[in-house]
């Protein structure tokens, strides 16, 4: 499960075809670098505290960085940007950390909405492996 900036109207650029990729960074390897695979399935739910999950996609392709500089991560990140479609805040929020990870993926879906159980996961980062979807529908 992913969650998407509200704000930035990722689910719909997502859904409307507008972005295709999405972007992860920190300054150390952290999910989801080296555990996302293509062939996967995503779920998006946006960060806007109502837990529901509003539309999934396949991973087509998955680039996990190496640790790069400051002018390296930006670099990668204005390459991608016509797939990535972020906003001023989110490059800024982006470029330049050490480690990315850029999820290209395909076949966006809308759902139904459905919301998820949040209370079986202690700290709610913006990335959380679920093996079965099922387990955490509400």
């Amino acid at each position: 499960m992913v969650y998407v900036d509200a704000k930035a109207k990722e689910m719909e650029k997502l859904i409307d075809g507008e972005k295709t990729m999405i972007i992860r960074g920190a300054a150390g390897r952290k999910l989801p670098h080296g555990r996302v695979f293509a062939g996967d399935t995503l779920y998006f739910i946006n960060n806007n505290a109502k837990g529901v999950v509003k539309a999934k996609a396949a991973v087509k392709n998955v680039i996990n960085s190496e640790k790069m500089i400051k002018e390296e991560s930006t670099q990668l990140v204005e390459q991608n940007q016509e797939r990535l479609q972020l906003s001023a805040k989110q490059f800024k929020r982006w470029a330049g950390k050490r480690y990315l990870v850029l999820i290209e993926v395909a076949k966006v879906t809308e759902l139904d909405p459905f919301p998820i159980d949040k209370s079986s996961y202690g700290n709610m980062d913006d990335w959380l492996p679920v093996e079965d979807i099922e387990t955490v529908r509400k």
